[in-house]
């Protein structure tokens, strides 16, 4: 007799109903409350598109500008999160700094544990525009520079790509950064999703359930892997060298990160822009030669695994896209967070909106009617010593 079955991963297990994302794997369609991600991405900003996120629908030209406004107004860092960056920049990862900062920015709102609607849109307004300075203040201390402060007469993405580089970015930079985060705002019950979530259900506040969810992007088989797909290509550096490599790689068994995903089974939508963009991207850059490694790579693996496909996602091209913006590596897992928290916030309005503890159950396959013994009779064992 078999015993309950367990869904690893909790691949295929519906655990909740949302009006934001909706995706078709086999189609290759992503669709934001109702809009295909194609759409938005030729014709919305990323600040429409943190509207429709929270709200359900377009805004119109009185709404975007009123929250164009509160983003400016709630760019700057507090005085808690500038004494801490200067503290943390010299020990610890970019992703724990966000986490930290996120969590000292709760603690001083006196309205956190406010679970009304209107407070918590402002909540999700005011995570969206700190998050980007508190990376870019991040960055620029760890280099010795100056922080930069945010400025006004800048948009959402443009203004990031000023405070972390010191220059204001051209045309096609800031339009190229702008869809790369409306690409990467939302993208279901994934696992920062999920896990955000799950804070959410105790009640816990949005400060406290966006650090969950950054605690989960952080790790390498998620939020991490834009990273990885760059140490690739700085690896591989020459594309001779794209062969052997990948060859070695797949003889060790190790994954080609950024190719394949868990729910689509064909190209990811959001890779098939992000390549379009970087195209355009690669002719005025001088970093060009990652976007080509990324072509010869995928190229490459078509060929090599054309029994069994894989394709792109959105981490294989982001990883080129973002060093043609001059953004480092290992800042690309907080840009994602940086985009993902008009998502994660989404998620969590309709969470408080209809709370229920998430309390799943385990299935116990451990030993069963063990009798206590005394320490000495429990023999000697083996010496551990904890680090």
């Amino acid at each position: 007799m078999t015993g309950p079955e367990i869904q690893r991963g909790l691949e295929g297990v519906n655990v909740a109903a949302t009006k934001l994302c909706s995706i078709d794997g086999r189609a290759g369609e992503l669709i934001y409350a109702g809009y295909d991600i194609y759409d938005l991405a030729a014709n919305a900003t990323f600040e429409e598109t943190a509207f429709l996120l929270w709200n359900l629908r377009l805004p119109n030209a009185r709404e975007l500008a009123d929250l164009k406004a509160l983003l400016i107004a709630e760019r700057p860092l507090s005085d808690l999160n500038g004494a801490l960056i200067p503290e943390l920049a010299g020990h610890a990862r970019p992703m724990r700094s966000l986490e930290i900062c996120i969590t000292a920015l709760g603690a001083l709102d006196p309205y956190s544990n406010d679970f009304s609607p209107a407070q918590l849109r402002w909540t999700a307004a005011r995570l969206t525009a700190r998050m980007p300075t508190v990376v870019s203040a991040f960055h620029r201390q760890r280099q010795g520079l100056d922080i930069l402060p945010p400025r006004d007469d800048l948009g959402h993405a443009a203004n990031f790509l000023w405070m972390l580089r010191g220059e204001e970015p051209g045309e096609l930079e800031a339009h190229v950064f702008d869809v790369a985060m409306t690409l990467h705002a939302e993208h279901e019950m994934n696992a920062s999703t999920f896990s955000a979530l799950v804070t959410a259900s105790t009640m816990s506040d949005m400060y406290s359930a966006i650090a969950s969810a950054i605690g989960t992007l952080k790790g390498p088989l998620h939020g991490g892997a834009n990273d990885r797909v760059f140490q690739m290509l700085d690896e591989i550096g020459e594309p001779a060298n794209v062969e052997p490599h990948i060859e070695a790689m797949l003889a060790r068994g190790e994954r080609v990160m950024g190719i394949g995903h868990r729910v689509y089974k064909t190209t990811d939508p959001r890779a098939i822009i992000l390549e379009q963009l970087g195209e355009r991207l690669a002719e005025i850059s001088p970093d060009r030669h990652y976007f080509d490694l990324s072509r010869q790579v995928r190229d490459y693996l078509a060929e090599r695994l054309a029994g069994r496909p894989l394709y792109p996602n959105v981490d294989f091209f982001s990883a080129s896209v973002y060093r043609m913006l001059g953004i480092p590596n290992d800042l690309y897992t907080p840009i994602f967070a940086v985009a993902r928290i008009a998502g994660w916030s989404a998620h969590l309005l309709e969470q408080y909106a209809d709370n229920r503890l998430i309390r799943p159950n385990a299935v116990y396959a451990g030993e069963k009617s063990r009798a206590y013994e005394p320490i000495e009779a429990r023999g000697q064992g083996e010496a551990s010593t904890p680090r």
